[in-house]
């Protein structure tokens, strides 16, 4: 009989046990990726709404302040007294697309860059100035200023976090973030994001190399929603009554299956 009872017992632990998530470690088939063909940077190209910085450098500071916007003084802190003041920062004034993609370029006037990236921006007024006679030999940096993307979900910071580069994959957002919490769900990373008008959503499997690195939403772009959704475990855990390893509900349920059991048992000993 005790060892009937013993056996239910463990059954009883081992089906507790089952709840706990298999897939936890990243990259489980990094001998299968490896050697394999390494995919190429996408670049952002910039949309209307888009803000971005355009600085232009010429011999002169003089000659260089002709195409820069002024920047912004911004005072913090400031007393109600005029004579106390508190301290200030300046920032780059920036460009903002408009709807026809165009941004009105001093001494340029409007041009066209929704579509480009920033490098091909900077190729195209250095080349206008040129073209122009007003600067041959300018150094043109174009930078973003508003481009971001959001993490939701089982992270551990989760939050909107601005992109500063090219290249910015999904790896770095997640590191960004602080990572998945134990109960993420690695296997279905859901990657929100407006392709020309459409919503489009791409699902990403951060134990596979391979069908990672060859994913669409492996670089991310501007506007991205990164979902990182809940794992089975943490989904039961987060029923007002779910009966799981870590609530009290379970262990009073398992305690009264135990219990009935081995009531069920003592009973059917006696006629034996």
């Amino acid at each position: 009989m005790r060892k009937g009872l013993f056996l239910i017992v463990g059954t009883a632990v081992m089906m507790a046990a089952c709840s706990t998530p298999k897939n936890i470690a990243y990259f489980q088939d990094t001998e299968q990726a490896e050697g394999a063909e390494i995919v190429a940077v996408k670049n952002i190209t910039l949309r209307p709404g888009d803000m971005i910085s355009i600085i232009v450098n010429a011999k002169t500071a003089e000659l260089s302040a002709l195409f820069n916007l002024p920047y912004t003084t911004r005072r913090i802190g400031q007393n109600s007294d005029a004579s106390i003041s508190g301290t200030s920062s300046s920032s780059i004034s920036g460009y903002t697309i408009g709807d026809d993609g165009c941004v009105d370029f001093p001494t340029l006037g409007r041009i066209k860059v929704a579509g480009l990236t920033k490098q091909e921006v900077a190729k195209l007024v250095k080349d206008e100035l040129r073209d122009q006679g007003q600067v041959n030999d300018a150094v043109v940096t174009v930078e973003f200023m508003n481009l971001t993307y959001e993490v939701l979900g089982e992270v551990s910071r989760p939050g909107r976090y601005a992109i500063a580069k090219d290249g910015l994959t999904i790896l770095d957002a997640i590191a960004t973030a602080g990572d998945l919490g134990i109960q993420g769900n690695r296997e279905n990373i859901k990657v929100l994001r407006n392709e020309s008008g459409f919503q489009k959503t791409y699902e990403l499997d951060l134990c596979s190399t391979r069908s990672l690195i060859y994913s669409p939403a492996y670089y991310l772009q501007q506007g991205d929603v990164i979902y990182v959704e809940p794992n089975d475990l943490r989904k039961r855990q987060s029923k007002v009554n779910g009966n799981n390893v870590r609530s009290a509900s379970f262990w009073m349920s398992l305690g009264s299956f135990v219990t009935s059991t081995i009531l069920v048992i003592q009973r059917i000993s006696r006629y034996m």
